[in-house]
């Protein structure tokens, strides 16, 4: 007699509800995601690229660095955007830099987009994405520029403008109402500027200022901190208080003499 084969039926599984709830009641911390905050974002406008990135770095809820550099070097015609572990990003990004170095020694041409490209995302996909770095990779080559994303597990885009990090939706928003084809270098420029102080403002975990990276035929320039939409202003009044405007209820005094090793001393006060 043949047996019914019935498909197993959808909805919720509640099969590790008796694990979790013995390893909760031993105080057991369940694992959660680590939150991440950047604003990284990408531009190709008609005579080049133009990266952007906001300058905070946090641990948890604390401002870690308020002015760190998240435009990182790959080759003199490559920058690389990096969001997620800071440590992940640096030394990924200084990883591939030295391997496109070598790269180009042996080949004696100039390095490609696709090339750094291809090298990122099967280091990446190696580590199954336990290494934490998003990144937006641009540059211009013979074939003219390219921008790419680089996710932590190893997939990769290829679109004409991107943003990456936990305010890229506020970035993209910018983008997406206002980019056109064939800008021109400095329309790029103040659509990144903007499109970065729109993560700045509406993201916790993106802050302080504005790096800018313009990547053309001629060359590169870094504009480091080309803004800066959260000064810290002059402090209107001072905020010392004079001496007695707190009561002082009770007051001691304590003499401590410091005993050298080996002597004995009888101290009374």
């Amino acid at each position: 007699m043949a047996t019914k084969h019935t498909l197993p039926k959808g909805g919720f599984s509640f099969e590790n509800y008796i694990r979790n709830h013995t390893l909760e009641t031993k105080g057991t911390r369940p694992p959660k995601a680590t939150s991440t905050g950047t604003t990284i974002v990408g531009v190709i406008f008609n005579d080049g690229i133009c990266l952007g990135a906001d300058t905070r770095a946090t641990e948890g809820p604390i401002v870690a660095d308020k002015n760190c550099e998240k435009i990182h070097y790959i080759a003199p015609n490559i920058y690389c955007c990096g969001a997620g572990t800071a440590a992940d990003t640096e030394f990924t990004t200084n990883l591939i830099s030295s391997q496109m170095e070598l790269h180009r020694l042996a080949t004696g041409r100039q390095s490609r987009v696709v090339t750094a490209m291809t090298m990122l995302k099967q280091m990446l996909f190696k580590y199954q994405g336990h290494i934490g770095a998003a990144l937006v990779l641009g540059g211009f080559d013979p074939t003219g520029p390219s921008l790419y994303t680089v996710y932590p597990h190893g997939s990769t885009d290829k679109l004409p403008y991107v943003t990456m990090g936990s305010g890229s939706l506020a970035a993209m928003s910018v983008f997406e109402s206002r980019w056109r084809p064939n800008m021109t270098r400095q329309e790029a420029i103040d659509l990144v500027t903007d499109a970065i102080e729109a993560g700045i403002f509406n993201d916790l975990g993106s802050g302080s200022n504005v790096d800018v990276c313009v990547i053309e035929k001629e060359g590169t320039e870094y504009l480091r901190n080309h803004a800066r939409p959260n000064e810290r202003g002059v402090k209107e009044q001072s905020y010392r208080y004079p001496r007695g405007t707190t009561a002082v209820l009770k007051e001691s005094i304590h003499r401590f003499v410091q005993v050298s090793e080996g002597d004995a001393m009888d101290i009374s006060l």
